[in-house]
């Protein structure tokens, strides 16, 4: 796969991870009727979000690690009931490709790898 379509796969989910978190903690699902605090969880999204539209590498790599958070709390509310758990399989999958898509552009653009692609 080439890196101009894992940098487009990437950015897609980490808008789309952004959004799912402010609109499921804000407005529909929330944990307490009105919203909740549990919307700032979108804020460490927003650090990567320039980088990873720039296709800066290091911000990739660290960007990777990052996703697992919340992987993890995809697989955490996964069985709660209603649509929070309808929310958290999405954000599990999200968390998924911005993770896997993170990794092999990451490694598709390592120094290593533009040294053999330009023999």
């Amino acid at each position: 796969m080439r890196p101009a379509v894992l940098q487009l796969v990437a950015s897609a989910a980490l808008i789309a991870l952004i959004v799912l978190c402010v609109l499921w903690e804000g407005w529909l699902a929330p944990i307490r009727p009105g919203g909740s605090w549990l919307t700032l969880k979108a804020l460490p999204l927003l650090a990567p979000l320039f980088g990873i539209l720039r296709g800066r590498r290091y911000t990739y790599q660290w960007t990777s690690m990052l996703s697992l958070l919340y992987f993890t709390e995809g697989v955490l509310r996964v069985g709660d009931p209603g649509l929070t758990g309808v929310f958290a399989a999405l954000e599990l999958a999200l968390a998924l490709v911005l993770f896997f898509s993170t990794m092999f552009y990451s490694r598709l653009t390592a120094p290593s790898r533009q040294k053999l692609a330009g023999e």
